[in-house]
């Protein structure tokens, strides 16, 4: 059967690590130029006839020849068999030059790093952690532990580090699509349980931010190892139209001393005793600021007011919109005696876009991802930020301060949580 893989020539160039991860290196790739996606229905259709006689020759022609070997770049640097500059300068350039770094100075994995930070946990270098797209690389124990020397981390880092690779490949978080698409979003890792306080992951003051060496390195390896086992490298197979400073690193953990209510985690079954790791799709996170509010159904207008946006992808297609309350904003919703599904509820009653906010070719984009219908509803009905008020996540995290934060989410993708064995 004759097949031909289509496209804009913007994502040229994740073909080849698609078609050799699937073993059909020869497939041919025609292209339309980028893009077809919010333009006139006559110019769609023009570009798509312009393309006609290549689709019948490339359907009808012998494919070329190609090698289908699959070959996990950047693996080789896991068993010290590739000859990398002693110099630390030359070794950053020579990084850069094969797409392995990013960008931030990474401390060369060699045999004896790489021994040391496998000397803790009792899974075999050999075992594959999980398969990532889209190049479909095995990641395997070795391969993360390469990843994790780079980045800077310590061999009790490591434990978070294979559990946090083990949920972004779960299906239902949708690598595939995280890993390649023009939105925004990079993992975001939330560790809950006794691990987070031993490693000193930060939960409180400036979480988001700089400072903490197990938040930077944690975030920063599960990263390097997308992009050099999975293969999402910036402007070539990750299409990120603008992308996010969390892409470098993106870990914080819950407060949850500060927590008027159960964590994360024990929300999700675990218990206070387990430490998990969470990941989510997620944009950057925005501000909310509230140094008024005395009451829950103050903070809620606040909030409601920061999440309910037009552009949001939560809005268009579902997912897990997440906000991360401040302890003292926490403390005022639990003060008037709310429970943590009290302010879900209510805040998925007030964060609602009036569909008159919506361009009218937004509105006939998107229907058949709104099980509701937009175009079946009338111009003055609200939209909500997620399918069902159990899909809003909430934790508490930050130190002193009237802030919390909304971080939306890539919406085609659900947070996954997976217990951090020792």
């Amino acid at each position: 059967m004759a097949c031909v893989r289509l496209g804009t020539d913007e994502f040229l160039p994740l073909a080849p690590a698609q078609v050799t991860a699937r073993g059909l290196p020869g497939l041919p790739v025609v292209t339309v130029p980028h893009p077809i996606g919010g333009i006139p229905a006559p110019a769609a259709a023009a570009k798509a006839e312009s393309i006609v006689e290549s689709v019948l020759r490339a359907l009808t022609s012998r494919p070329a020849a190609g090698n289908a070997a699959v070959t996990a770049h950047g693996a080789g640097m896991t068993v010290g068999d590739v000859d990398a500059p002693d110099a630390l300068d030359r070794f950053q350039d020579w990084l850069m030059e094969r797409g392995w770094g990013d960008g931030l100075p990474a401390i060369p994995p060699t045999r004896d790093r790489v021994a040391a930070m496998l000397a803790g946990p009792r899974r075999k270098r050999e075992d594959v952690v999980a398969v990532l797209v889209p190049r479909l690389g095995r990641a395997t124990v070795e391969a993360v532990a390469a990843n994790a020397v780079m980045a800077g981390a310590l061999r009790e880092h490591l434990p978070v580090i294979l559990a946090a690779i083990e949920a972004v490949a779960d299906p239902s978080f949708n690598l595939q699509a995280v890993q390649t698409t023009t939105h925004p979003c990079s993992p975001l890792v939330i560790v809950n349980g006794p691990i987070a306080r031993r490693l000193g992951i930060n939960a409180a003051g400036n979480v988001f931010g700089q400072g903490s060496r197990a938040n930077a390195v944690i975030g920063r390896a599960l990263r390097l190892t997308l992009q050099n086992v999975g293969g999402a490298r910036p402007g070539k197979e990750d299409r990120a139209t603008h992308g996010h400073p969390g892409k470098y690193a993106y870990c914080v953990a819950e407060n949850e001393a500060a927590s008027p209510w159960e964590s994360l985690s024990v929300e999700r079954g675990f218990s206070t005793g387990d430490s998990t790791v969470t990941v989510c799709g997620s944009e950057g996170p925005h501000n909310i600021n509230d140094h008024g509010s005395t009451t829950a159904e103050g903070i809620v207008i606040t909030v409601a007011g920061t999440a309910g946006i037009a552009g949001s992808n939560n809005l268009y297609l579902g997912g897990e919109p997440l906000i991360v309350l401040g302890p003292e904003h926490a403390a005022t919703v639990a003060h008037s005696g709310w429970s943590k599904d009290d302010f879900k509820r209510a805040l998925w009653d007030g964060a609602r876009v009036p569909l008159a906010r919506l361009a009218p070719e937004n509105i006939d984009r998107f229907p058949a991802l709104d099980p509701e219908g937009f175009k079946t509803r009338p111009a003055g009905a609200l939209a909500p930020i997620a399918r069902d008020w159990r899909d809003i996540m909430v934790i508490v995290a930050g130190g002193a301060g009237k802030h919390s934060v909304f971080v939306p989410t890539f919406g085609a993708t659900r947070s996954v949580t997976r217990r951090i064995a020792d």
